[in-house]
C-alpha cells in the first residue's frame, strides 16, 4: 500500500471514537449560524483533547487515554441514503487529486526507474469518509450515541423550559418506536446541558443567572455556559483570525446535509431495520434503500445485483479489463448524467464555501472557550459516564463467572428469561444468523468490549471480544461473531507491548463471513481496510495485496479501483519489488476507475503502468494503454496528452489487425482535429504519419528529361529514376576533371568541384549546392506507411524559407506554405492526392520553382493526413468519440500538419578528437543557393542506333538546343571511348557533305575508281591533328557555327558511330561540357551527361601478319619490302540477318610503310564471305618514298587504298581516318600503360642492353591495316547494306595481330611455393625471330641449268648472295660456306654439291646497306639441289657476341640441274 500520513496506531483510534449527539434549540442554532456553522460543526476543530485523560478500569487500575477525540453530530432521525453515501464517496475521491508539481517518488527495481506517487491522498480521504459515514447497526455499538448535548440560548425567554423540551424530545427519539434511528448505546443516555451566550448581543448577567439555576438543577457536572461571538461582524477585517473549520466541512458534508431525509421513505415501515439494508449501502446500483423484512420487498432491490446498470454504466462481465474498449464512448451515459453534475455541484459548493469565512464572529478567546468546553465535557461528563457504564457491565459479567458450560448458560435467564432466538437452527446459515434483543447478555459483553475499545483499553476489550466471539459462534450468530472477530483482531494488534501476535486469521474469517454468509460488503470492506493497514505496518505486503484483491468485485467499481491500486502499491513496496504485478494491477485499477467515472484517476493509473510496459516489446499491451490514455485525456480535454498517446499507437510497429489500426487512426484524426480547432492560427503541428526516411531524401536540380519523339531521343542526363552507382559516379567525375584540365591547360583548378545534379546520402553534401534561377528543384521524399490501412495525403507540398540576396531582414525567413507573397520568390508545386497503401513505401517528388536569387532552405513537407473512405466503413469499430457509428462525416476526415526533413550528416572521422567522440558533419542538400541565370543545353540524338555489328559504321545526327536565355560557348564532349564516335575532321574537305551524294547512301567519302588502277594502291596522306586528336583524344571539340549557341537556337551536326570490336552490350558515357559567355564566380561551366547503350553482334575476325620478302630485286631504294597476309573470317551467326560480307577495300596507314599491290588478286574482284567462311589476302608493302618519308616531321600518315570494287573509299577522310586515328590512340594508350609498367620494373636492365634494343628494333614495323567491308542484311523483306571497318595494328614482323584483343586463358593453378625467389637478373638475349631479322639474305640463281655431264663432269653455276643490313647501325657479317646439311631429309630429297672458291667471308655492312657476293656452286650430276646452305653470322660492330641469323628456317632455294 502507499504511504499514509497517519500510522495505523493513529488511524484506528481516530476511526473509532465516542459519538455524542447534539440537539439544539432554534435560537441556539441561529447563534452558531452567524458564523456559517452549525453547533456540531462549531466543535469539530476542537474535538481532540490536547492533554492526556485518566480513568479507572473495573479493577480500579488507572488507565491513561492519549489523544482522545470525540465526535459530535446533530441528531438525524433517518439513516443516510445509500445513493447519497455513494455519491459523497465518489465526490471525495474526485476532488482529491495529486498535487500539482509534486515530486514523484523514484523507485529503482531491476531495469526499471519508476516515478510513482508515494502517497495516495484520495484513498486516505475515501477511507476516512467511509469509516465516518458508516451508519449505526444493531450488532455493534462503536458508533452508537453515548451522550447527548442539549443546547439552548441565553437569549431565549425561558431557557430552562427550553432545556426541558429538548430533554423530552431526546427521550422521545430514543425510546419511541417511531424512531429506529439514530442508535443509542444504553437506555440511560448522558444528557449534558449547554447554555450558549452571544457575548456581542446578549445580556451577560442574565446568562450567568440562568447558568446558576442550571447548576442547581443539573449539577455542575452536567451543564456548561459557553460564551461565543465575542467579535462583532462589522468590525474591521484587518485582524486575521484562522479558519480551522474549512478542512472539516468538505469531508463531513454527508453528515450535515446528505443524510437528511425529508419525510419517510415510501414502502418502509415506521421502524427501519438497518441490518437488512446495510449490505447494499455502497453498491454502485440505483439509489435504493433496502427494507426491513416486514416491508414490501417487491418494491426494492435487495442487493442491487439484479439491476443491469451499475454506476450508470453497463457491466459487461464477459469482457476482460485489458480488452480494448470499442464502444463509442465507454462512459458517455455516465458522463452525461448525475455523476458529473454531482461532481460539478460539489466543486461549486467547495468554491462557494471557500469564499465564505467561517467563525467570522469568533475571536481567539472564543476558540479557547470552545476548546475548554470540550475538555470540561469530556473530563466531567463523558468519561465518568463511560467509566460508570463499564463498571456496571463488568459487575453483571462477573456475577455470571464460574457457571456451567458458558458464561451465558445462566445469564440468559436473568436477561431474557425463556425467550428463544428469533430464528430456528435450520435458518442459521442465512444472511446474518440470529437477531438478539437489545437486552441479550451476549450484547452486554459486546457493549463493554466496544466501550473499552473506545477509551483505548485494548487489553480488556480483547478479553471481552474474545469471550463474545465464542458465544456468538456457539449460537451461530454469524454477523455478531464476525464483528467480534474483527474487533478482537484489531484489539490484539493495538495492545500495548504486543503481548500476542496479530491474529490475521480472525480477520480472514470475519471478512469471509461478512462477504459470503452475511452478504454485507460494507463491513467486509471495513475489515479489509483495517487489516491491510495492519499488515502493511508489519511489512507483510504480499498478504495485504492478496487481501485487497480478494474484495474486488463487480458490485462496486470505485471500491475495486481503490483496492486494486493499493494492491499495486503493495507489490512495488515489497523487499523485492514485483514491477510487472504492480503495472498489471494499476491497469486493472485504471479500468475500474474509468467504469466508476473517475477519469482523472483512471488516466493517472494508466500513465503509471505505462512506465513498465513501455519499450519492452509488449506492443498489444502498450497499444491498449496508449489508447485508453488517449481517450481519457480527450474526455478530460487534455488534448495534447491525447494526441501524444494516439501518436504512440500509430508510430510503433503495431501488431494490431487492420480494423483496429483503422480505428486508432480515426480516433487520432478526430482528436487532432479538435486540437487544431483550438488554435487555428497557431503553428502547424507535427504529424506522426507516414514515416519519412529523411536520409533517403534526394534533391534534383534541373528540368525533367524529355521523352523520346520518334527517331529523336533526348540525352539521358541524370534523373531521379536512376539508381546511384558509386563506380559510375566516379567515372563521370573523372570525365569532368579531364575536360576541365584540358580547358585549364592541364591543371585542375583548386576550387574545382564536380557538378552534382542529384544529391543523395552517398554524395558529398558538405557544401551548399548551387541551383539556377528559373530551373526547378525536385525533392524526392520517401514515405512509409507502417499501418495495415491506407493513408491519403492531400494538398502535399514542400515547406521552405527563403532569404533573397541582399536582404538583411529576417522577415522573409518565416516558413512559408503556399502563400501569395511566397509565389513571387519561390513557386511551390502541390500534389492534390497522394495515396500510400498499407505497409507500402512510396516516394513523392515535390518541386520548387525559384524566381529570385538568394538562399533557400527546405524545411519539410506540409499536408493533410487522412484515410480512404473504404477503411472508414468497418462497422463502426472504434468509432470516434462524439461521432456515432454510421454517422461519419461525408467528407473524409483529415488534419493539416507538417513533418520536418532533418538529415544527419556523415560521421566525422578525420582528427583524433573526431575519432574519440561522436561528431557529425553538415548535410546541406536541402539548403541550395539560388544563383543567376546560366545557359542550359539540351541534346537530342537522331537516328541513333541501339544495335550495331562489330566495326559497323553508322551515321546519325546530334541536335544541340540552348533552352535558356543565355548564349553558350566552348561546347566539348568527353568520353572514355573516343573510338566509338566522331563529329568529322576539322576541315570541310575531309568531311563528306551528305551521305546521299554517294552510292548506296554510304557513310564514307567515296570516289569512283579508275578501271585501270586494278590492284595498285591509291595513296593519300592525313594527320591526326586534322581530326581533332591532340594530347587528350578523349576530349573532342564540338564544331558549333561561330563556336556560340544563342538562346533558343539549335544546330544539327552529323555524328559517325562505329560499333565496338567486342560483341555484347556496351555502355558508352558522353559528357557534354559548355560555358556561359558571361563568367560567374560561383559556377564556371555546366555539363550534360548521356549514356548510350549499344548492343553489338559479331561480324568479321581479321588477323594479319607481316614478314620480309625473300626477294631483293626490283626494290626502289633501300629498306626492302614486306609481305602482308590478311586473314578475314566471317564469324557472324546470322543473328542480325546478315546474308554475306563483301571485302570492298583494304587500306594501310603508316608513317613509313604503304601497301603497294595485292599479290593474289583473283578474277572476281569482290571478295564475298558467307557465314563461317574465311578468306586470305596477300599484299606487298613497301617503304614510303623519300618525299613521303620527309613528311614524317609533320606527323603525316600515308594512306594507301587497295580497292576490290568499283568505288574507292577515301580512307584519309572522315569517318574512316577518324576511327583509325581514334583506335590507334586508344591502342597506343594501352601499350604505353603496359610499357610504362614494364619500364618501371626493368629500367636498369634495359639501360644496359642497348645492343639488344637495336636488334629488337630490326623486327619492329609500323604498319596499320584497315579492312573496309559491306554486309548485306535482309530485314522485313528488304535488303539493307551495312558498312564498316576493322583495324589491325602490326608492330612486329612475324607476329600475328588481331582486329580485337584475344581473351587470354586463365593460367592453371600451380602449386604454392613458400620459398622466397632470388632477385637474379637474367641476361637479356634477343629471340630467334629478332636475330633472323638483323641480316636479310637472298640467293639469286637460275631456276634450272643444263649441263652436258658427258662432256664435262663438273657443272659450275654462278650464284649471287645478296646481304641486306636491316638495322640502323653497322654490322659485321661472317659467311661460312662449309656447312653441310646433316638432316636425312635433306640428303634424300636434295643432292649433294659443294661451293668452290673462298669458303668464308668477313664483311662490314653499313646501316641499310645491300651487298652482292658472287659465289660458284659445283655439281657432279644432274638433280634437284637446295642452295640455301650458307651460314650467316652477324654482330654489331661495337659488340663482341656473334649471333647466327638462322636463315635455315627460310624457304629452300631449289635449283634443277639437268643433263643435256
Amino acid at each position: 500500500m502507499a504511504q499514509c500520513v497517519q500510522s495505523v496506531q493513529e488511524l484506528i483510534p481516530d476511526s473509532f471514537v465516542p459519538c455524542v449527539a447534539a440537539l439544539c434549540s432554534e435560537e441556539a442554532e441561529r447563534l452558531t449560524r452567524r458564523n456559517h456553522l452549525s453547533f456540531a460543526e462549531l466543535l469539530k476543530p476542537f474535538s481532540r483533547l490536547t492533554s492526556e485523560v485518566h480513568m479507572r478500569d473495573p479493577n480500579n487500575q488507572l488507565h491513561i487515554i492519549k489523544n482522545l477525540k470525540i465526535s459530535v453530530s446533530n441528531i438525524v432521525t433517518q439513516p443516510p441514503l445509500p445513493g447519497a453515501i455513494r455519491k459523497h464517496l465518489s465526490d471525495v475521491v474526485s476532488i482529491s487529486q495529486p498535487a500539482e508539481g509534486l515530486v514523484a517518488n523514484v523507485i529503482t527495481a531491476g531495469d526499471y526507474d519508476l516515478n510513482i506517487s508515494a502517497t495516495t491522498p484520495w484513498f486516505e480521504s475515501y477511507r476516512e469518509s467511509f469509516l465516518q459515514s458508516m451508519p449505526a447497526s444493531d450488532h455493534e455499538f462503536l458508533n452508537h450515541y453515548l451522550a447527548c448535548m442539549l443546547v439552548a440560548s441565553s437569549s431565549e425567554s425561558e431557557p430552562v423550559e427550553q432545556f426541558l423540551k429538548l430533554s423530552q424530545e431526546q427521550h422521545r427519539i430514543q425510546h419511541s418506536s417511531d424512531y429506529s434511528y439514530p442508535k443509542w448505546f444504553i437506555p440511560n443516555t448522558l444528557k449534558y446541558y449547554v447554555l450558549l451566550h452571544d457575548v456581542s448581543a446578549g445580556d451577560e448577567q442574565r446568562a450567568d443567572s440562568v447558568y446558576e439555576e442550571m447548576k442547581q438543577r443539573y449539577g455542575t457536572q452536567g451543564c456548561y455556559l459557553l460564551k461565543i461571538n465575542s467579535r462583532t461582524s462589522n468590525r474591521s477585517s484587518d485582524e486575521q483570525i484562522p479558519d480551522p473549520w474549512s478542512q472539516y466541512l468538505q469531508k463531513n458534508s454527508i453528515q450535515n446535509q446528505d443524510y437528511i431525509c425529508i419525510g419517510r421513505m415510501p414502502g418502509t415501515s415506521k421502524k427501519l431495520g438497518w441490518e437488512g439494508g446495510q449490505k447494499e449501502l455502497y453498491e454502485d446500483g440505483p439509489y435504493t434503500i433496502a427494507s426491513n423484512k416486514n416491508a414490501d420487498s417487491s418494491m426494492l432491490s435487495l442487493d442491487g445485483l439484479d439491476n443491469e446498470v451499475k454506476d450508470g454504466l453497463p457491466n459487461n462481465f464477459k469482457s476482460h479489463p485489458l480488452q480494448l474498449d470499442q464502444s463509442s464512448d465507454p462512459a458517455s451515459n455516465f458522463d452525461g448524467t448525475d455523476h458529473i453534475k454531482s461532481a460539478l455541484s460539489l466543486h461549486e459548493t467547495k468554491k462557494m464555501n471557500t469564499g465564505i469565512l467561517h467563525g467570522a464572529c469568533l475571536t481567539l478567546t472564543d476558540h479557547d472557550r470552545i476548546r475548554q468546553f470540550i475538555q470540561e465535557f469530556t473530563f466531567r461528563g463523558l468519561l465518568p459516564h463511560i467509566e460508570k457504564t463499564i463498571r456496571q457491565l463488568n459487575d453483571q459479567l462477573i456475577s455470571r463467572k464460574g457457571l456451567s458450560r458458558s458464561l451465558f448458560s445462566a445469564t440468559k435467564k436473568w436477561f431474557s428469561g425463556s425467550k428463544v432466538p428469533e430464528k430456528s437452527i435450520s435458518e442459521l446459515k442465512n444472511t446474518s444468523g440470529l437477531l438478539y434483543p437489545p437486552e441479550a447478555p451476549e450484547l452486554q459483553i459486546r457493549k463493554m468490549a466496544d466501550l473499552c475499545f473506545l477509551v483505548q483499553h485494548y487489553d480488556l476489550a480483547y478479553s471481552c471480544y474474545h469471550t463474545a466471539k465464542k458465544d456468538f459462534l456457539n449460537d451461530q450468530a454469524m454477523l455478531y461473531a464476525a464483528g467480534a472477530l474483527e474487533m478482537a483482531a484489531v484489539s490484539a494488534f493495538l495492545q500495548p507491548g504486543a503481548p500476542r501476535p496479530y491474529p490475521a486469521h480472525y480477520m480472514d474469517t470475519a471478512i469471509q463471513t461478512y462477504r459470503d454468509i452475511c452478504k454485507n460488503m460494507v463491513l467486509a470492506e471495513r475489515c479489509v481496510l483495517l487489516s491491510a493497514e495492519i499488515l502493511k505496518s508489519q511489512s507483510k505486503y504480499s498478504e495485504a495485496a492478496a487481501l485487497l484483491i480478494r474484495l474486488t468485485s463487480e458490485d462496486s467499481d470505485l471500491r475495486s479501483a481503490l483496492l486494486l491500486e493499493q494492491a499495486a502499491h503493495c507489490f512495488i513496496n515489497m523487499k523485492n519489488p514485483m514491477v510487472r504485478k504492480f503495472a498489471f494491477h494499476m491497469i486493472l485499477a485504471g479500468h475500474r476507475f474509468s467504469k466508476a467515472g473517475q477519469k482523472k484517476h483512471a488516466l493517472r493509473c494508466y500513465c503509471q503502468a505505462m512506465q513498465v510496459y513501455k519499450g519492452k516489446g509488449w506492443s498489444l499491451a502498450e497499444d491498449h494503454i496508449n489508447f485508453t490514455i488517449g481517450r481519457q485525456s480527450f474526455t478530460l480535454r487534455q488534448l495534447d496528452n491525447a494526441v501524444s498517446a494516439f501518436k504512440h499507437i500509430l508510430i510503433n510497429e503495431s501488431k494490431q489487425p487492420a480494423a483496429q489500426q483503422g480505428a486508432f487512426l480515426r480516433e487520432y484524426l478526430y482528436v487532432y482535429k479538435n486540437v487544431s480547432q483550438l488554435s487555428p492560427d497557431g503553428p502547424l503541428p507535427q504529424l506522426p504519419l507516414p514515416y519519412i526516411n529523411s536520409l533517403a531524401t534526394r534533391v534534383f536540380f534541373g528540368h525533367d528529361r524529355r521523352p523520346a519523339e520518334g527517331e529523336k531521343q533526348a540525352a539521358t542526363h541524370i534523373s531521379l529514376d536512376q539508381e546511384y552507382d558509386s563506380e559510375s559516379s566516379q567515372q563521370w567525375r573523372e570525365l569532368e576533371e579531364q575536360v576541365v584540365a584540358v580547358i585549364n591547360k592541364g591543371i585542375i583548378p583548386s576550387n574545382f568541384h564536380p557538378t552534382q545534379y542529384c544529391l543523395n546520402s552517398y554524395t558529398d553534401n558538405s557544401r551548399f549546392p548551387l541551383a539556377v534561377v528559373e530551373e526547378p528543384i525536385t525533392v524526392e521524399v520517401a514515405f512509409r506507411n507502417p499501418l495495415k490501412v491506407p493513408l491519403l495525403l492531400t494538398e502535399l507540398s514542400l515547406l521552405w524559407k527563403f532569404q533573397p540576396k541582399g536582404s538583411n531582414s529576417k522577415d522573409n525567413e518565416e516558413a512559408k506554405e503556399l502563400v501569395t507573397c511566397g509565389r513571387e520568390m519561390i513557386g511551390t508545386e502541390v500534389i492534390s492526392e497522394f495515396l500510400i497503401n498499407s505497409e507500402e513505401t512510396k516516394v513523392a517528388r515535390l518541386k520548387l520553382f525559384p524566381h529570385h536569387i538568394g538562399e533557400l532552405h527546405i524545411l519539410g513537407v506540409v499536408y493533410n493526413l487522412g484515410t480512404t473512405q473504404s477503411s472508414m466503413g468497418l462497422d463502426g469499430v472504434g468509432s470516434i468519440p462524439g461521432c456515432h457509428a454510421g454517422k461519419h462525416p461525408s467528407n473524409i476526415m483529415s488534419v493539416r500538419g507538417r513533418q520536418d526533413l532533418e538529415i544527419q550528416g556523415p560521421r566525422l572521422n578525420n582528427t583524433k578528437e573526431e575519432k574519440t567522440s561522436i561528431k557529425y558533419g553538415p548535410d546541406r542538400r536541402l539548403d541550395p543557393i539560388i544563383i543567376e541565370e546560366m545557359p542550359l543545353l539540351e541534346v537530342f540524338f537522331i537516328n541513333f542506333p541501339t544495335g550495331l555489328l562489330c566495326g559497323e559504321i553508322r551515321k546519325a545526327y546530334v541536335e544541340f538546343v540552348n533552352v535558356s536565355k543565355c548564349p553558350l560557348t566552348g561546347l566539348k564532349v568527353v568520353s572514355k571511348h573516343p573510338e566509338f564516335f566522331t563529329f568529322g575532321g576539322n576541315t570541310a574537305v575531309l568531311t563528306p557533305l551528305s551521305p546521299s551524294a554517294s552510292e548506296n547512301c554510304s557513310a564514307y567519302k567515296t570516289v569512283v575508281a579508275d578501271s585501270t588502277s586494278g590492284a595498285t594502291a591509291l595513296t593519300s596522306s592525313a594527320s591526326s591533328v586534322d581530326f581533332g586528336l591532340g594530347s587528350q583524344p578523349e576530349v573532342i571539340h564540338v564544331p558549333l557555327p561561330d563556336s556560340v549557341l544563342l538562346p533558343g537556337a539549335s544546330v544539327q551536326l552529323p555524328m559517325w558511330l562505329r560499333g565496338p570490336d567486342e560483341e555484347g552490350v556496351h555502355e558508352i558515357n558522353f559528357l557534354f561540357y559548355y560555358e556561359s559567355i558571361k563568367k560567374q564566380s560561383n559556377i564556371c561551366h555546366r555539363v550534360l551527361r548521356h549514356t548510350a547503350v549499344i548492343c553489338t553482334s559479331r561480324s568479321l575476325n581479321v588477323r594479319a601478319t607481316v614478314c620480309r620478302s625473300n626477294t631483293l630485286e626490283g626494290e626502289e631504294g633501300k629498306g626492302g619490302n614486306m609481305l602482308v597476309f590478311v586473314d578475314v573470317e566471317n564469324i557472324n551467326t546470322s543473328e542480325a540477318g546478315v546474308k554475306e560480307f563483301h571485302i570492298v577495300q583494304v587500306s594501310s596507314n603508316s608513317k613509313h610503310w604503304k601497301l603497294q599491290k595485292s599479290v593474289n588478286l583473283s578474277e572476281n574482284k569482290d571478295s564475298k564471305l558467307a557465314s563461317r567462311e574465311r578468306g586470305k589476302l596477300c599484299f606487298k608493302a613497301v617503304r614510303c618514298k623519300n618525299f613521303e618519308a620527309a613528311a614524317q616531321s609533320s606527323e603525316k600518315y600515308t594512306f594507301a587504298d587497295i580497292i576490290f570494287g568499283n568505288e574507292q573509299i577515301v580512307s584519309s577522310a572522315s569517318p574512316c581516318a577518324d576511327f583509325f586515328f581514334r583506335s590507334l590512340s586508344s591502342e597506343l594508350k594501352k601499350t604505353h600503360a603496359q610499357s610504362s609498367m614494364y619500364n618501371s620494373l626493368a629500367t636498369e636492365k634495359q639501360s644496359s642492353d642497348d645492343a639488344v634494343r637495336l636488334i629488337q628494333k630490326c623486327s619492329e614495323v609500323d604498319l596499320n591495316i584497315v579492312v573496309l567491308w559491306k554486309a548485306y542484311v535482309v530485314e522485313d523483306n528488304k535488303q539493307l547494306i551495312l558498312e564498316g571497318q576493322h583495324h589491325v595494328i602490326l608492330r612486329t614482323i612475324g607476329r600475328e595481330a588481331f582486329s580485337f584483343s584475344q581473351k587470354q586463358e586463365p593460367p592453371e593453378m600451380g602449386l604454392l611455393k613458400f620459398t622466397r625467389p632470388e632477385n637474379t637478373v637474367v641476361p637479356t638475349r634477343p629471340t630467334i625471330e629478332q636475330l633472323s631479322s638483323l641480316i636479310k639474305t637472298s640467293l639469286q640463281y637460275p631456276e634450272s641449268f643444263s649441263h652436258p655431264f658427258h662432256q664435262k663432269s663438273l657443272c659450275l653455276v654462278p650464284v649471287t648472295l645478296l646481304l641486306s643490313n636491316c638495322s640502323q647501325t653497322d654490322v659485321d657479317v661472317i659467311i661460312d660456306l662449309r656447312h653441310k646439311a646433316t638432316s636425312p631429309e635433306a640428303l634424300e630429297v636434295h643432292g649433294s654439291f659443294t661451293w668452290l672458291g673462298q669458303t668464308q667471308y668477313k664483311l662490314q655492312l653499313k646501316s641499310q646497306e645491300i651487298c652482292n657476293l658472287q659465289l660458284k656452286a659445283c655439281f657432279v650430276h644432274a638433280g634437284v639441289y637446295n642452295l640455301g646452305t650458307p651460314r650467316v653470322f652477324a654482330k654489331l660492330s661495337d659488340q663482341v657476341t656473334l649471333f647466327e641469323t638462322s636463315q635455315q628456317s627460310s624457304m629452300p632455294a631449289l635449283i634443277i640441274i639437268s643433263n643435256v
